[in-house]
């Protein structure tokens, strides 16, 4: 009965339902959910497509480490014993190659090629490919950028000192956003509870906050900045900064920028949704 429910459940599951983020904000799947997804039913043959899927990364020369993080967990087996459980914490360029290394005769395989396909080819683009994109498409792909660069500059903000990361990322918000928190900003566009902001901007609107990012990251490093308030202060003159710049220049200001009709995750739901049609 436990198995019929489990595999019920998973069916109903999409490749971003199973999505996990981390306190840094950046993405990953954990690999024994992402195998149940993909229909796979025993460990040993899905760990074989694991490590094939791991040579194919370092002869790609690129470290494989950084893609398949090793997460043991200790899992009840019964009478109050345990047993460590191996599993794995997943890029979405990890997820990508498994895929590429999986059974090809299950249906669900081209949808999720398809799918990590997709997200993987958007950190490659050039400059005119870039202008070729759509608006939605320039959005994805910024906020793909502001990801990356937000997990940077939260490591730099670390290293000067910084413990409470909400009030330091305020600190930038308020500076670009004249005097605006994160939850005054997502009040303002009309967010529900704890919905991400950035993925509800568009592509102009996050290239600032990618400005702002990496801006402050180099201006801790550079300064060698030891002390909280430092880095609070940094991150808030940087983002006025950015401001003043937009505002000399006859730019919109970002409080001004339309907030999309659809946030990034509707739409990726919309795409899986269309995929799954195409694949059925």
């Amino acid at each position: 009965m436990n198995k019929l429910i489990e595999k019920e459940k998973y069916s109903n599951k999409t490749f971003e339902d199973i999505k996990h983020i981390d306190e840094n904000g950046n993405e990953f799947w954990y690999a024994r959910e992402l195998m149940k997804v993909l229909s796979y039913k025993d460990w040993r043959y899905f760990d074989g497509v694991i490590e094939k899927a791991k040579i194919a990364c370092q002869n790609s020369g690129i470290t494989d480490v950084d893609h398949f993080v090793v997460d043991n967990k200790m899992v009840d087996i019964g009478s109050g014993a345990k047993r460590k459980q191996r599993d794995y914490k997943l890029t979405r360029y990890a997820c990508y190659l498994i895929t590429q290394n999986a059974n090809p005769r299950l249906k669900i395989i081209a949808l999720a090629q398809t799918y990590f396909a997709i997200q993987t080819r958007k950190q490659e683009l050039t400059e005119k490919e870039y202008s070729m994109l759509t608006e939605d498409e320039k959005r994805f792909y910024q906020r793909d950028l502001t990801r990356k660069g937000n997990y940077s500059l939260n490591q730099a903000a670390k290293n000067a000192g910084v413990k409470n990361f909400d009030k330091f990322h305020n600190a930038g918000y308020k500076g670009l956003y004249n005097g605006e928190t994160a939850d005054d900003i997502a009040k303002r566009k009309g967010l529900r509870y704890r919905e991400d902001i950035l993925d509800n901007m568009g592509s102009d609107e996050l290239i600032a906050n990618l400005f702002r990012i990496s801006q402050t990251e180099q201006k801790l490093k550079k300064d060698n900045v030891k002390t909280e308030n430092k880095a609070n202060d940094v991150h808030y003159k940087i983002g006025k900064n950015i401001r003043e710049v937009i505002q000399k220049n006859g730019g919109t200001m970002p409080e001004d920028m339309l907030t999309p009709e659809k946030s990034l995750k509707e739409l990726e739901k919309e795409k899986i949704k269309r995929l799954k049609q195409l694949t059925n």
